[in-house]
Formats: structure tokens, sequence, C-alpha cells
């Protein structure tokens, strides 16, 4: 968790997990056990169809819980979706039996879970809107430009970015082939020099 920002008291008691980058929290089908607040890290959670095609749903950073996790907890149900660990990763841990009993238990308790899940789905949402109604254009040259980090240099496959904006890799790699005619970019293996941030910053706020 953020330096400046301590654990919720109504999780003081729990203890922690620690995982490497690369390690899958849940696949789908799994039955969910845990409550979870991530204090360190980032993890990714996609949906993937029966063809093994994925899209990102959402990522959980610092001070955040899944929202998938709190509805099937609430719901009883398997889990829908796959989550991966992005970087190293601490979790507090909290077991089903005693998520259900802090929620009857502690205002807390109750005011973090029901505020970081309406929070989340906020975002879920918005992640559906953007997906069904903003350009292709205009998401992939936010994307790069949030990858980039406010350098040049984006360390991500044409795979990894197709599954980022729910899109075909095929489709992803015609836009960056024609912006790198156009002088806007620079692809290498495994990454994209930006060469015009200026223009996608443009890209940004237009349609296809």
């Amino acid at each position: 968790m953020p330096t400046n920002q301590k654990r919720p008291a109504c999780l003081g008691d729990f203890q922690t997990v620690t995982l490497p980058p690369g390690a899958t929290v849940f696949r789908a089908g799994d039955p969910c056990r845990n409550f979870y607040l991530i204090e360190k890290g980032s993890i990714r959670v996609d949906l993937i169809n029966a063809q093994g095609k994925s899209i990102l749903l959402y990522r959980i950073a610092e001070n955040e819980t899944c929202v998938l996790t709190t509805s099937c907890l609430l719901s009883h149900e398997d889990y829908s979706a796959e989550a991966v660990t992005e970087t190293d990763v601490v979790a507090v841990v909290v077991p089903k039996s005693e998520f259900e009993d802090r929620l009857v238990t502690s205002q807390e308790f109750r005011d973090l879970v029901f505020r970081s899940f309406s929070a989340r789905l906020s975002k879920l949402m918005a992640k559906i809107d953007e997906v069904s109604f903003s350009s292709l254009n205009r998401r992939l040259a936010v994307r790069l430009l949030e990858l980039a980090k406010g350098g040049d240099t984006v360390a991500a496959t044409h795979e990894q970015l197709a599954q980022d904006l729910g899109s075909a890799r095929e489709v992803i790699g015609r836009k960056l082939n024609a912006w790198e005619k156009q002088g806007l970019i620079s692809r290498n293996r495994g990454s994209i020099d930006i060469l015009s941030q200026p223009a996608l910053a443009i890209l940004c706020h237009q349609g296809d």
C-alpha cells in the first residue's frame, strides 16, 4: 500500500500473501474462497472465450479490490474470468467465512467492501462504454501514451495491445502499420517507439 496510506483497521488482523509476476490468482470456473485487498502491485483480469481470445476487463492496483471476487462471494458463484499478476503483488487475504461474518458484524468492513465495489463497477461500465462506442484510433493512441508513461518507448506486442483494447491482433497491426507509414511511430520486435507524441495526443480526441 502507498507509504502515505495505512491498512484499514478492519483488515488489521488478516494475513498477507505475496505473489510473483505471472502468477494466476484465479481462473474461470474456480470457486471463490477469499476476498483480497491489494497493498502492492498490479493484477489484470481478463475475460477469455471458448476460442482462447481474451479481452482486458480491468486492472486491480494498490488499495483496490476485485469487483468480480466481491460479486462471486456475494452470489456464491464461481469465477467467470482469469486474473494474473503483472508485477510482484502483496495482498491482504480475507477467507470467505470471515468475509461473510465481517459483512454482518463490521460497519467499517461493509463500507470498505461496497465503496470499493461501487467504484470498480463504475470503472468497468466506463470500460464497456469505451469498447462499445469509442473509436479504435482513439483507444489505441490513449493506450500507447499510457504505456509510454511520458517516455518514447512502449514495451508491448500487437497481441498484448489487442487484448487490452478488445480487438484483433490483425486489426491492431494494420493501425500501427498505417501510423508507421505516417511517421507517428516506429515498430520493433516486442516494442514500439513513439516518434510524434503531439500527433498521438491529437488522435486521442478524434474518431476513426
